[in-house]
């Protein structure tokens, strides 16, 4: 074996082990005699504009996809190629969203719960085991386990905040189609510098977040 081979052979065998470490919850819930497993999380907390969007990913085995983490982590192409496989092999997935409205009237907290509870709603198999990151879901009837920083422990956690991400990418995508004058496709609605002085030059647009204190600034 050359040197470049079993380089090559120990990353892999690295992030084999990695993955196993990834679902140690998964793996606890299903030796409890759980079948379903879902892990829910949500993306947009805080950007300036946008909503907020939750995704709920159930699986019945492990996801053994190299690269998969806390969507923070994972480049933009790994992304959305992950979003891919995930919702491929996955038993259900579905998306909930919160409105900029609703952001405005629940404040960014309760609207990501809110956006987490659709998500719920709209999966097509719904979980015996719920994993969350940090955050309980009232509507969900079973058991569940909020782990704190769940989508860099929790592999169901982790593919849901990256199926979440891809998905409000491409919305902020398709919105700066609308608005080209903030650069939506750019930064996704986060307070980047361009962002903030393209607010001070043309003013928020109806996406913006009002409750937010730097779009405030600019009215």
């Amino acid at each position: 074996m050359t040197e470049a081979a079993r380089k090559k052979r120990l990353a892999r065998e690295r992030e084999r082990r990695r993955l196993v470490r990834l679902h140690r919850y998964e793996s606890e819930a299903r030796d409890r005699g759980f079948t379903l497993v879902g892990g829910m999380d949500e993306v947009g907390r805080g950007p300036l504009a946008g909503p907020v969007v939750a995704a709920c990913v159930v699986i019945d085995g492990p996801l053994m996809l190299r690269g998969l983490d806390d969507s923070k982590k994972v480049p933009r192409e790994l992304r959305e190629s992950l979003a891919l496989e995930i919702r491929t092999r996955a038993v259900a997935w579905a998306i909930g969203e919160a409105s900029v409205a609703e952001i405005e009237r629940l404040n960014i907290y309760w609207a990501s719960v809110l956006a987490m509870e659709r998500a719920l709603a709209a999966v097509s198999a719904v979980p015996d085991f719920l994993l969350t990151d940090a955050v309980r879901v009232r509507s969900f009837a079973g058991e569940q386990l909020p782990v704190i920083k769940g989508d860099a422990k929790c592999a169901s956690v982790a593919a849901a905040s990256i199926v979440a991400k891809v998905h409000r990418d491409a919305l902020l995508v398709a919105l700066d189609q609308v608005h080209p004058e903030y650069g939506f496709a750019e930064h996704k609605g986060y307070a980047t510098a361009r962002h903030i002085a393209a607010l001070e030059r043309h003013g928020p647009c109806e996406h913006h977040r009002r409750g937010f204190w730097r779009v405030r600034a600019a009215l």
